[in-house]
């Protein structure tokens, strides 16, 4: 019965969505766009051109009118070659694609083309996604339609040359003995393997000082996931115990882990220092532990002193771009905990979406966290990433409850976790400009001028005229309006009330400050009224010290301290005759905290100036940290680009305090020439103590579900956590360069099999298991043999000579192999998994 009536429903639903298209001059299930790339780059330009094909299959005659096509892409606009299709842009990366002059009307069967340019197509990211149709009778309805990409271009060569690359990248790893490896990672300060083990199983007694009953607790339920069941406090017991005890003098989040036969001491001055103690003992399992499927390991006895290099060792989180629900969030915290991160950036806010509910505003969730087709953006923001038009995608909407937010933030507190939430402003602010428009709305129609003001975010009669980085018109908040700064603090304080609920410290709250474009509040008539009141603001750009005052004013009187982009420490200023932004000596003693990200040519040494003029600087240098880089230059690499491409390497190759001296490449991925950083500014001593610590990002733009995010976020992230917490490595202060690079690639070559041998088989299984990237095999062709190798060692290389994709069963490569057209060559993990397979080209 049940069975039926479900069908009757499906039934009923297609007969419903047949009527509402009925009305329309064709069904758009009945047409296919083709999209392919034909030149790339076009014309010796930073261009592409795309043929654009309209195929109508349907019965209905496609006409000269009364229909578009919307979709996200990067900077697309019409070729100028025909008139067929036309191209605009609506706002960010919408675009609009519709009939020209020369569009003539489609017939079943028939097809029209038009060339289109679009930007230079680098890799898979770069194609255009999330296409529907709206038709004129149907205005707020957007039908998804049927879409085929491809890539008509010779990219053969250049994924040749990369293989080739990476193949002599390989052959500096040797494969060692776990036995010669670091016993846990992040690696510690000092360590001293012992005679003996201790046999773990679950009649263990855990006996904590009182002062460590949580960390205790949270232990107990670690090993329950391994053991099936808790094991039992310990009082007196002498003999197969693990002791949780306070003592010893290495600082505020150092230990002392000793393994001895029948009991493991964990010894530190407070909750933190312990906790990182059991994260060591935890990493000291077996992958086997976590697989649920053995019950008695034995962890062989070692000491180990440690603590960490920096005290702020952060990983960002987006969920702005694109949404990640909780389940996720609690998932990476358990990743993050278990490699001694401390801090959790949340991106919450952006131009694409609002994701945290605030009682009282429910304007910014029911529109800010909504993305869907919409003529006016009142229930709903414009489609980004391809989330397309119904506002039921799970990228593209959804948002944190109040009562989730606060479990996210005791869960992490649980594990020594801070929570820092970001609140996007001035710029990036698009999803609650949006979001209070629709609140003016509402309060406007029921009469009540004073409620709709209350937190407008925008002068209603400005008529300025800018474009952001990423394309919007409106994205940016004014600064002059008494109702945006009541907004602001209506945040605050409900974010203060959140994180006192859970019992969570809240220091900071980052305000973003990035990537405002030229041209913001110059034609605003409350911009204009303020300059004449404060004769402190000459110009525009005399409004950022304003509008930051004013917020880290706010901050202090809540006893809370202001985060932001670098760009909290600038302001405009001329250099060699170019305007271009500077250091800002204003804020330097406000303990204002700046990730820096830029060190992009020009800006190499923005870090180190910001720190030696008195500011407070987390390292978040694009070109070795930024995780949502793709992981090298191979066309089907999902990830951006324009920073970079960022590996396992590239993190570890970081020297926080020198980073010129290993960094190898530009954000292009060429060689930097001799010299390249001569006459940059380097790091005082004062400087130097103003590096609180570093920081990852993992930006959403192409994530759009949570193996997609494990896929960018691992392995790079072990390389953040190894030098975030780990001592200076020798090969990062050894003056003579032959030696140092000598020491590097001894210690790269540790690192990865560190990484391959014990943590990634760990992360198969360890909190639900992880879906890590799997490198592709390197590969060379000499004397018509094809010889492979792979970046992590014990990971398998299997191989096809059909054109078929090798799968678990296929042959492994052993040495070398015969060169056929059809071979195809792929990696495995240790449990079976593969990654990408690489046609074998010659």
């Amino acid at each position: 019965m049940r069975k039926t009536v479900l069908i009757f429903f499906i039934t009923m639903m297609m007969a419903a969505t047949t009527m509402a298209q009925s009305k329309n001059p064709f069904n758009a299930a009945d047409v296919r766009l083709t999209w392919q790339i034909v030149e790339n780059p076009y014309a010796n330009t930073t261009q592409a051109r795309a043929k654009v094909t309209l195929v109508n299959k349907g019965a209905k005659p496609v006409p000269t009118k009364g229909w578009k096509i919307y979709f996200n892409a990067t900077t697309t606009r019409s070729g100028g070659l025909d008139k067929n299709l036309l191209v605009d842009r609506v706002n960010g990366d919408l675009f609009i694609l519709y009939p020209g002059s020369g569009f003539k009307t489609v017939a079943t069967g028939d097809s029209i083309s038009s060339s289109v340019l679009q930007s230079h197509v680098k890799d898979i990211t770069d194609y255009p996604k999330g296409f529907y149709i709206v038709f004129d009778s149907e205005p707020e309805k957007g039908y998804p339609l049927l879409t085929d990409i491809t890539n008509r271009v010779n990219i053969d060569k250049n994924e040749k040359a990369l293989a080739e690359k990476i193949y002599h990248q390989n052959q500096l790893i040797t494969d060692m003995p776990v036995a010669n490896l670091s016993p846990i990672l992040p690696t510690p300060v000092t360590y001293k393997r012992a005679a003996g083990s201790f046999k773990l199983t679950p009649q263990v007694k855990i006996i904590n000082d009182p002062a460590f009953i949580k960390e205790a607790g949270y232990f107990k339920d670690e090993l329950a996931k391994v053991f099936g069941s808790k094991p039992q406090t310990g009082f007196t017991e002498k003999y197969n115990v693990i002791v949780l005890q306070k003592g010893g003098n290495n600082g505020p989040e150092g230990y002392q882990l000793q393994v001895a036969p029948g009991r493991i001491t964990i010894t530190a001055t407070n909750g933190s220092g312990i906790f990182y103690g059991l994260q060591s003992l935890k990493n000291l399992l077996p992958a086997a532990a976590w697989t649920g499927t053995q019950k008695n390991f034995d962890i062989p006895c070692i000491n180990i002193t440690d603590a960490p290099r920096f005290e702020h060792r952060a990983f960002m989180l987006d969920v702005a771009r694109n949404f990640l629900p909780k389940s996720h969030v609690l998932k990476v915290i358990d990743l993050l905990s278990f490699y001694k991160f401390n801090v959790l950036h949340m991106h919450m806010v952006d131009d694409e979406g609002w994701r945290i509910e605030i009682p009282g505003l429910p304007e910014l969730t029911q529109t800010g966290a909504t993305r869907g087709h919409s003529s006016n953006e009142l229930k709903s923001i414009n489609p980004a990433y391809g989330s397309g038009p119904d506002t039921t995608n799970q990228a593209g909407s959804g948002y944190f409850s109040r009562q989730e937010y606060i479990e996210i933030l005791r869960y992490a507190n649980d594990r020594h976790i801070k929570v820092i939430p970001e609140i996007e402003t001035p710029g990036h602010a698009r999803a609650a400009i949006k979001a209070m428009n629709a609140r003016y709305d509402r309060f406007m129609k029921l009469g009540k001028k004073a409620e709709a003001e209350q937190y407008l975010l925008r002068d209603i009669n400005d008529k300025s005229v800018y474009r952001s980085v990423q394309g919007f018109s409106d994205n940016v908040l004014n600064v002059g309006q008494p109702s945006a700064y009541a907004f602001l603090e209506k945040i605050a304080d409900e974010l203060i009330a959140m994180y006192k609920e859970a019992g969570a410290p809240l220091e900071t709250i980052h305000y973003g400050g990035d990537e405002v474009p030229a041209g913001v509040w110059e034609k605003s008539p409350v911009i204009a009224d303020l300059m004449k009141k404060d004769s402190s603001i000459k110009n525009t750009s005399d409004l950022w010290f304003y509008y930051f005052g004013k917020i880290n004013t706010m901050l202090k009187s809540k006893g809370l301290y202001l985060s932001g982009w670098e760009e909290i420490g600038l302001t405009s200023g001329v250099v060699n005759g170019k305007k271009r932004l500077v250091i800002d000596p204003r804020f330097a003693n406000e303990n204002f905290h700046t990730d820096v990200w830029n060190n992009l040519v020009g800006n190499e040494d923005l870090a180190y100036k910001l720190a030696n003029a008195g500011y407070k600087v987390v390292l978040t240098n694009v070109t070795n940290l930024y995780l949502d880089l793709a992981y090298n230059t191979s066309f089907y690499e999902r990830g951006q680009y324009w920073g970079g491409y960022v590996d396992l390497n590239k993190p570890f190759a970081f020297i926080p305090y020198n980073y010129y001296k290993n960094q190898k490449e530009n954000e292009m991925g060429q060689p930097l020439k001799p010299g390249h950083f001569d006459g940059k500014e380097q790091l005082t001593e004062a400087g130097r103590r103003n590096i609180v610590g570093i920081q990852s990002p993992l930006w959403a733009e192409v994530i759009t579900s949570p193996e997609k995010h494990e896929y960018l976020l691992l392995p790079k992230v072990l390389a953040v956590a190894e030098r975030a917490w780990a001592p200076d490595p020798q090969w990062a202060t050894e003056p003579e360069i032959a030696k140092s690079e000598a020491l590097y690639n001894q210690a790269w070559a540790a690192f990865a099999n560190k990484v391959s041998k014990t943590e990634l088989p760990k992360l198969d299984h360890y909190a639900g298991g992880f879906e890590y990237r799997i490198p592709t095999p390197g590969f060379v062709i000499e004397n018509g043999l094809v010889k492979a190798n792979i970046q992590l060692p014990g990971f398998t290389i299997r191989y096809t000579t059909d054109g078929t994709e090798p799968d678990a069963n296929s042959s492994v490569i052993t040495d070398s192999l015969n060169y056929t057209p059809q071979l195809n060559l792929r990696a495995f993990n240790t449990e079976g998994r593969g990654g990408r397979t690489v046609k074998v080209i010659q």
